[in-house]
């Protein structure tokens, strides 16, 4: 599955490449993704099934690698 969505940051990700430890289960007809962590919820978002589509919705994210940080020290992380 490829597409993207929008972390608790407002960065995009890679539903295939989240980072952190982090999976994504994505339910493409609902366009919804869940980020997981093991078996717990982390985080709910849109799918984007294309960085057009992402455009389209208005979102000015930036596209970060799995590399980059989740959170910040703020946050708690």
């Amino acid at each position: 599955m490829s597409g993207f969505f929008i972390d608790w940051d407002g960065n995009l990700r890679h539903v295939d490449d989240p980072g952190g430890g982090y999976t994504c289960d994505v339910d493409t007809a609902a366009r919804y993704v869940a980020v997981m962590k093991g078996s717990t919820l982390a985080h709910e978002s849109t799918l984007y099934k294309t960085l057009d589509a992402v455009a389209k919705a208005g979102i000015k994210a930036t596209l970060v690698p799995g590399s980059h940080p989740w959170g910040s020290q703020r946050d708690g992380f």
